[in-house]
């Protein structure tokens, strides 16, 4: 069997192995922060995790693949850790960003949330209204 083709299913299986590790990892600690930044709602909390978590999926899986195009053939044991250091390298900086990427925008929708919830109005209650009866 050519050694390329086995530097291929290695990094296939690892990165693959990877990316569900951290899809699971994300999607069992993020769901508690989704309930808090959603203000308790766990239905939404649960359908916006679940999205994230295909999302996750489908960025990740595809850039594997396309990332799986070598750019010579391996010859020799040296060559397969080589080939394997840099593209997987490469996965775990992409699935680093994702999920950076994730927290920070969860954060700022969470911060802008708190920040609604803290404000206070400009002018506190006067009194009533009668309403009017006409037309």
């Amino acid at each position: 069997m050519d050694l390329t083709v086995i530097a291929y299913v290695i990094y296939l299986l690892i990165s693959v192995a990877l990316t569900v590790w951290v899809a699971r990892t994300l999607s069992r600690n993020g769901r508690v922060f989704l309930e808090d930044v959603l203000h308790g709602n766990e239905k939404l909390a649960d359908a916006v995790n679940h999205l994230l978590v295909v999302g996750f999926y489908l960025v990740n899986l595809g850039f594997v693949a396309l990332y799986l195009n070598g750019h010579g053939t391996v010859e020799d044991a040296r060559g397969i850790f080589e080939a394997l250091s840099t593209k997987l390298g490469v996965v775990l900086l992409v699935l680093g960003a994702m999920h950076l990427g994730n927290v920070y925008v969860l954060n700022r929708i969470r911060r802008r949330g708190a920040m609604e919830r803290e404000q206070v109005p400009p002018v506190g209650p006067q009194g009533w209204v009668t309403p009017s009866t006409g037309a």
